[in-house]
């Protein structure tokens, strides 16, 4: 004990300090191990409740509708897309 002198006190207090770092060390280590899968699906649920509000209800003014109800939003023209003029016609010889 050249480190310590002769003082048994002292040899004492610095191994209480030791004991009592160990023991907070591993106590904290088993608390986060219990907590981690509850603070885990906490996370994963706000993630989810922030994905919902953000991407649940896209499109806010139309009402839901049914699965497999089948709805037509648009109608085509009647114009047929033939009747316009595209482009200049270009008469060609073929060269042998």
């Amino acid at each position: 004990m050249l480190i310590f002198g002769t003082n048994p006190t002292v040899m004492i207090t610095f191994l209480k300090t030791i004991l009592i770092i160990l023991l907070v060390y591993f106590g904290l280590k088993f608390l986060i191990r219990l907590a981690t899968p509850y603070l885990m699906r906490y996370i994963s649920k706000k993630a989810g409740q922030q994905f919902e509000k953000f991407f649940g209800d896209f499109q806010p003014g139309e009402p839901r509708q049914k699965e497999g109800k089948i709805t037509i939003d648009k109608m085509p023209s009647k114009e047929s897309p033939s009747g316009k003029k595209v482009g200049e016609y270009i008469d060609y010889e073929e060269v042998d």
